[in-house]
């Protein structure tokens, strides 16, 4: 295609192209065709960079179409600190609603995946950073509790920089309510799968994302609590090669698999029946 490799040579030699049409891919710093990586599930495919995603995209690329019935949209975040840094909290709230069509962070879904009845929740990183606040924490709680009351595998897709700042305190109880919510479906011996997106880290990877029975992570996926400058900035010292993503955490225990998101769907369906004593058939 004649019109595609001159487009690419006029990039290449610094000339401006229709953002519309191409995007620059953060892995290999090659420019793609945007069709064709949204073709690809939003993966590059010269080199396999997973760029991000929101929470709907997850939800209508991993649950069954049709199967699909969200819970607790209307659940709105509140100011009780009156919070004001460059602008008001309610100001970044006001913005982040127009901007993602959503209350807060997080969609909390229940459909099925191959046929299996699950609890899901996504985060969207686009409603600010996908921090945890305390609409959140209530939203997953409450998804923890459907799938205890129903006996359904509870799926949890993070993609946040932590706990909301503008909530304080209240947005720090979150790690201990999340917890406690997860933590009962283990007591109860209901399967709690977390899949880590990038990035995951702060008060979310400090709490529910790292103690599922079974924790998955996109292939390089910042998964940590403070980021890698910060530590470097503490300690003093130059990190390792590749510190705290995905690799280097399957390589050091802290996750279970990584898995490519054109394998995610079939990869679920695998363990949501090994999970459930393969009690549930794929459709």
């Amino acid at each position: 295609m004649k019109w595609i490799r001159g487009t690419l040579s006029r990039v290449r030699r610094g000339k401006k192209v229709d953002q519309s049409l191409w995007v620059t891919c953060s892995g290999c710093n090659e420019v793609v065709y945007k069709k064709e990586v949204e073709r690809n599930l939003k993966v590059c495919p010269k080199c396999g960079y997973h760029f991000r995603i929101g929470a709907w995209e997850r939800i209508n690329m991993l649950l069954d179409q049709g199967s699909v019935v969200e819970h607790d949209a209307n659940l709105a975040p509140q100011d009780p600190l009156g919070f004001k840094d460059t602008k008001r909290y309610t100001e970044r709230l006001a913005e982040a609603q127009r901007k993602t069509g959503m209350k807060d962070a997080v969609v909390s879904v229940e459909g099925t995946i191959g046929g299996i009845p699950v609890q899901f929740v996504a985060f969207e990183f686009g409603f600010l950073g996908g921090s945890m606040g305390s609409v959140v924490g209530e939203k997953i709680a409450r998804a923890a509790d459907r799938s205890l009351e129903k006996r359904q595998p509870l799926i949890i897709v993070s993609c946040s920089g932590g706990a909301r700042m503008q909530e304080s305190m209240l947005s720090l109880m979150q790690m201990a309510k999340t917890c406690a919510a997860v933590g009962r479906l283990s007591k109860h011996r209901v399967p709690f799968i977390s899949i880590l997106s990038d990035p995951t880290t702060g008060g979310v990877s400090a709490s529910f994302a790292l103690i599922a029975d079974v924790v998955i992570a996109e292939p390089g996926a910042l998964i940590g609590f403070a980021g890698p400058r910060v530590i470097e900035q503490t300690i003093g010292q130059k990190l390792p090669e590749g510190f705290q993503r995905a690799e280097y955490l399957l390589e050091h225990g802290f996750v279970d698999m990584i898995v490519e998101r054109k394998r995610m769907k079939e990869t679920l369906v695998q363990l949501l029946q090994l999970l459930s004593g393969g009690c549930y058939g794929a459709s």
